[in-house]
């Protein structure tokens, strides 16, 4: 079987920036054991795979583990591929996925998702968290992932993960945010994520879900800029609307091919 692949680098306006995606369209499903051997062998962080519908496009993602409720950068990807390659006429794409309908508008080279708010509340870290961090954290967070809120950006910089205590613990699907006021952004973070191919996911749309309205309250704005400072980087715009957040970015086209599955 012969399908199309599409590279895209999400959260950025430059190629080698943001966090790279592959979208692969479908014509009809594929079992599942299958779309987990594809997302592998690509060696990314997530892999979209879609199907096209009259009405609305259902979208599915996996990381080289797990099938993901939600994803940002591979949603952000897709939305691009479609529009910028395979001539999606409209500037309004319906996804439908595990996380409800997701709605993308495009805006010139600017791509706004509409995802469900997930404010995050008080919690405790888990004893191998915390072991596991080179600076502990001033506040601790959770809704999906546990977020950690440092005193500075400086702090989201220099932190730095031992993995070997850090990968003792699954929190399937979730991951660990870091996050702090920016310097120049309302606010900065990274992400990571245990027992998975990669430690350190370099922007993640999924986790804006919550750092946006936490920081909207906390801020007294709802509309806001942020950066995810891995040696990437990504870019997003960010507006706070209650029970949903606006989580916009920009993309690039890294590479166009053809995979094979047999």
């Amino acid at each position: 079987m012969k399908l199309d692949l599409y590279q895209i680098d999400a959260f950025t306006d430059r190629v080698f920036g943001g966090n790279p995606a592959c979208v692969v369209p479908l014509e009809n499903w594929l079992p599942d054991d299958l779309l987990m051997k594809i997302t592998q062998e690509n060696a990314v962080a997530e892999t979209a795979f879609f199907v096209q519908h009259k009405d609305y496009i259902h979208l599915r993602w996996f990381t080289p583990e797990i099938e993901m409720d939600l994803c940002g950068h591979a949603t952000l990807a897709t939305a691009h591929c479609l529009k910028t390659i395979l001539g999606y006429s409209s500037d309004i794409i319906r996804f439908e996925t595990l996380s409800g309908e997701l709605k993308v508008i495009v805006d010139g080279d600017l791509y706004r998702m509409d995802f469900p708010s997930r404010m995050p509340t008080k919690a405790a870290l888990p004893e191998i968290i915390s072991q596991s961090l080179s600076i502990q954290p001033k506040e601790i967070f959770k809704s999906r992932d546990y977020m950690l809120v440092y005193e500075s950006e400086k702090d989201i910089k220099d932190i730095q993960i031992n993995r070997q205590i850090f990968d003792q613990i699954n929190l399937d699907p979730g991951g660990v945010i870091v996050t702090a006021r920016g310097l120049k952004d309302d606010f900065v973070s990274r992400f990571f994520t245990p027992q998975a191919s990669i430690l350190e996911d370099p922007v993640t749309g999924s986790a804006h879900c919550s750092l946006i309205p936490f920081w909207a309250e906390r801020l007294g704005k709802n509309v806001l800029e942020a950066s995810q400072i891995s040696e990437r980087k990504g870019k997003l715009y960010c507006e706070n609307l209650g029970d949903r957040v606006i989580i916009s970015g920009k993309a690039r086209t890294y590479s166009v091919g053809i995979l094979w599955t047999d």
